[in-house]
């Protein structure tokens, strides 16, 4: 297979949480989704959690009247979710699991064991027009639940990965990573990925030639205090396209 343009969604959530720390509107998240388009991002993904830890319903409502790149929306499969998600119409909705008391998304959905909970919402999404993406671990019985549900999108849960990179040991998870990628294409399902990538990790994931886009947005965030958040996504796409080239 030959690996084409990889896109890059830019996750803006920890924008919302750098200002949600004192309140008021600085820093915004809409100016960081304008900046991200100005440097190369192909979408906008935002995780509306239940508890609205960082993104807000109103940043919400304000992304999708003004900015043009395709919204990618996090969301836990609720009731509540279900209804923002189909009164906003984002181009895509990534469902995730989601605890209240997680620093951040800790695994991949359970595609398998939560068939019945999880087949009426991607049905009523995907009748509404929005792509629907699942998150799961690179698991084939993860992969095979989700194209059973109608996904037509997988996001592949990179942190594993990312941690054994840090350990100097992530030959193993790669592998893991690079099955999955294969075992999407099989199926006929796009795959993503993303969760704990950084300019030391991304290449080797960016490489495999079945992924289409990765969703980075901590990393990005956090260097952006160092260098601005234009410079980071511009290094961040460096390094992609490198990988791809």
């Amino acid at each position: 297979m030959t690996a084409g343009h990889l896109r890059l969604g830019v996750n803006i959530d920890h924008v919302a949480t750098i200002r949600n720390a004192r309140g008021g509107l600085h820093p915004c998240p809409l100016r960081a989704a304008e900046i991200a388009a100005a440097a190369g991002a192909d979408g906008i993904t935002v995780h509306l959690r239940e508890d609205r830890r960082h993104i807000t319903d109103d940043d919400l409502a304000r992304l999708a009247g003004a900015i043009a790149l395709p919204i990618n929306l996090e969301m836990a499969a609720t009731d509540e979710m279900l209804a923002i998600a189909l009164r906003h119409r984002p181009h895509a909705a990534c469902i995730v699991p989601e605890r209240r008391a997680e620093r951040t998304t800790e695994g991949g959905l359970d595609a398998a064991g939560q068939h019945n909970t999880l087949q009426p919402i991607v049905a009523r999404l995907r009748d509404a027009g929005i792509r629907v993406s699942l998150f799961v671990a690179p698991d084939a019985r993860q992969l095979e639940a989700a194209a059973r549900l109608g996904a037509p999108v997988v996001e592949l849960h990179t942190g594993p990965y990312a941690h054994a990179h840090d350990a100097g040991d992530a030959a193993a998870e790669l592998a893991r990573l690079a099955a999955a990628a294969a075992h999407c294409a099989r199926l006929g399902v796009e795959c993503h990925a993303g969760h704990g990538l950084n300019y030391a990790n991304v290449a080797p994931v960016a490489a495999l030639p079945e992924l289409a886009e990765l969703n980075i947005g901590h990393f990005l965030v956090g260097e952006a205090v160092f260098v601005g958040l234009e410079a980071a996504i511009r290094q961040m796409r460096h390094h992609m396209d490198a990988a791809r080239a």
